[in-house]
């Protein structure tokens, strides 16, 4: 991604009013986690993003938002700690309604004297970032609306990492105490560390039926019904990797909520019977399980 200090509008047209994340016929449902220390992960992400403890078990705990489950911590104390040269996980990335909400967090992290690893205008969103305690890359972030992206005349969508102005930001957080995520917050993309990119296009385009929204150089972006990602996938630290190998901490499986349509094309695609659920494995061994939304 290109650096600079200041937001420039790219050359291209804008893209269709209405296009989020939650509203594509294929989007992320939720994300698991293999975890060595169950409490202090799940502690984090309660006190810390602002998730809810839904319901819990000998085998883990499901956080989320309301009902919906966005994340799925998988209770492993004898895994092994994830190398950072594998494939898997580069970040979940939770979506907020809008820039209040996100202010509303950028305060409440401050006041937790939580470490922010990054801040970014991507030109369709602006991004916070930082790591859960066992290593697993988080992003919290608020898209604009889609009427003020650019489609480039190749047909992407304009991204670009700009230096994002915290102060700005949190001028314009709601006068209320934090109180957790807000109801509207969804896993709005996940973005994965592969092996080769030309491999995770060919899945992720020609399995799963999403469109190549955005190249960088050593990334590629995927989305569903125009939005600018539901995926991302890079080798900036990965180049090379092979399978994921077993017992490990870090991305034990990513959801997938799919509309009748999407659904059965990706059944069609991966020549098996038609399902309520679907389950294929990406070339790095992660799985994805594909669920009637």
């Amino acid at each position: 991604m290109l650096d600079t200090r200041h937001r420039v509008r790219p050359q291209g047209t804008p893209a269709r009013p209405g296009i989020t994340s939650a509203g594509a016929s294929l989007r992320i449902g939720r994300v698991a986690l293999t975890v060595r220390d169950l409490n202090r992960v799940s502690r984090f992400y309660r006190d810390v993003i602002g998730l809810t403890l839904i319901d819990s078990d000998a085998q883990g705990h499901r956080l989320g938002v309301g009902r919906d489950v966005l994340l799925d911590l998988r209770h492993d104390p004898q895994a092994r700690p994830a190398d950072r040269r594998h494939a898997g996980l580069f970040h979940t990335a939770f979506l907020v309604p809008d820039r209040a909400a996100l202010a509303d967090w950028l305060v409440h992290a401050a006041a937790q004297h939580v470490q922010l690893e990054g801040a970014s205008d991507h030109l369709v969103s602006e991004a916070l970032y930082l790591t859960d305690p066992e290593g697993n890359g988080i992003e919290i972030y608020r898209d604009r609306p889609s009427e003020e992206w650019s489609i480039l005349p190749d047909g992407s969508v304009a991204m670009a990492t700009l230096r994002l102005d915290l102060n700005a930001l949190a001028a314009v957080r709601n006068s209320r105490p934090f109180a957790g995520m807000p109801p509207d917050t969804v896993v709005g993309h996940v973005h994965l560390q592969v092996g080769e990119l030309d491999a995770a296009e060919a899945f992720w385009t020609d399995r799963m039926g999403m469109g190549l929204t955005t190249r960088y150089p050593g990334a590629d972006f995927f989305g569903a019904d125009g939005y600018h990602h539901h995926i991302g996938a890079n080798i900036w630290n990965s180049r090379g990797a092979g399978p994921r190998p077993a017992g490990t901490t870090g991305l034990a499986g990513i959801e997938l909520l799919a509309g009748p349509g999407p659904l059965a094309d990706i059944a069609a695609r991966l020549g098996v019977t038609p399902a309520e659920m679907l389950d294929v494995h990406d070339p790095w061994g992660t799985r994805m399980t594909i669920r009637k939304a």
